[in-house]
């Protein structure tokens, strides 16, 4: 039987290091990354060998409170922690929330051990639940409103058409006025409707690059003719449960929303759509002690002028919109048929990077006969 190759093996502790899912490095006196784990690399987007020719100084935002934080430990030989701090540099662009967890080294002479865990993704689950309650909000108004306002605006608009054929021609401008807003009300009201929809829908397992590819071709046949693609796909992205027709409805909301952010006339407008296969986010379903794996993530990325500040958290909000003619239905109808296949909507905006990401569960062969709810599919 022959034996292992030393140099390959891996100690417990460096395995139990790499198991992780929290980025962990280790920082010797001269401010140097002497050692860290795979979910470092990941965040950093840097191989280990790399990081270990880098000073902490140089992979987080000048003046960050994390120096200040291992300095603190080396004095005083105990774990401090602090919340809610932002590592995001031009390396790792855009806001990165971390919670901060340093603490000294005893088997190594003033080294210290740094942990960060990311804010970010459980802020983006607060939200998401706070979208799809918001979306309930608009299913029960929708029902409220086709009831209690559609009949009477079909009594208004009548009335209008007959008042038009007895006034005058400089008065049919006011009775055209009454219907066309009448329609636009009954238009809007349609919309909402949507929402209302509890009906199932069916599913089967897509593939998530062919429907990019649709909505790419949509896309270049009309509103993004001038809009340059690029696509980084991840050949090997096992399939979603999923509804086929939804799913190109949601990608191309986003692709439109894009386009319309970059603007007909901008010069070296891109849209770039991305895949790729991220372990590791689980969420919880509401009601449920059920924890739901969401390791596909689709990203739509435009270089358009970004969403105001004030507008972001609320951007799936209903009757929240940026356009002076858009009514606000559009991204929370997105995130209602997110939410209704199991997954989570976000959006992280900065000036030439605005990016919405989708996590999604993968298929599994068990769940093709079950409903969403986990009953069987009728």
């Amino acid at each position: 039987m022959s034996t292992a190759d030393p140099l390959l093996m891996v100690s417990p502790a460096e395995a139990v290091l790499n198991a992780l899912p929290h980025p962990v490095i280790v920082v010797a006196p001269d401010g140097k990354v002497v050692d860290a784990n795979g979910a470092a690399e990941a965040f950093f987007e840097v191989s280990l060998p790399l990081l270990r020719r880098q000073a902490l100084r140089d992979l987080v935002p000048f003046g960050s409170p994390l120096l200040t934080l291992v300095e603190q430990v080396r004095s005083r030989g105990a774990a401090v922690n602090e919340y809610k701090v932002d590592l995001g540099t031009p390396r790792n662009p855009g806001e990165r929330l971390v919670d901060l967890h340093v603490a000294p080294l005893p088997e190594e002479l003033d080294c210290v051990v740094v942990m960060l865990q990311e804010r970010t993704i459980a802020d983006k689950m607060d939200r998401q639940l706070t979208h799809r309650g918001a979306a309930r909000s608009v299913i029960a108004l929708a029902a409220m409103l086709a009831h209690e306002i559609k009949n009477p605006l079909s009594g208004i608009r009548g009335a209008a058409q007959l008042l038009e054929q007895s006034v005058e021609d400089d008065d049919r401008t006011l009775t055209r006025l009454i219907c066309d807003e009448a329609d636009r009300i009954v238009k809007l009201v349609d919309r909402m409707e949507v929402f209302g929809d509890e009906r199932p829908v069916e599913r089967e397992p897509i593939n998530i690059h062919v429907v990019l590819d649709h909505v790419k071709r949509l896309a270049q046949s009309g509103f993004a003719r001038n809009i340059k693609f690029v696509e980084d796909y991840d050949p090997s992205l096992p399939p979603v449960l999923a509804n086929r027709d939804q799913l190109i409805q949601v990608f191309l909301n986003l692709v439109k929303n894009a386009a319309e952010s970059i603007g007909e006339n901008a010069a070296g407008g891109e849209i770039a759509l991305t895949t790729a296969f991220r372990p590791g986010v689980r969420l919880s379903l509401p009601g449920t002690k059920t924890r739901v794996s969401l390791p596909l993530e689709f990203c739509v990325r435009d270089n358009g002028p970004g969403v105001p500040d004030e507008l972001l958290p609320h951007l799936f909000d209903p009757f929240v919109t940026t356009k002076p003619t858009g009514s606000g239905l559009g991204l929370a109808l997105v995130a209602k048929i997110i939410g209704d296949h199991g997954g989570i909507i976000e959006c992280e905006s900065q000036s030439r990077r605005t990016t919405f990401r989708i996590l999604m569960p993968k298929y599994t062969p068990t769940e093709e006969a079950a409903g969403p709810d986990g009953g069987r599919k009728t």
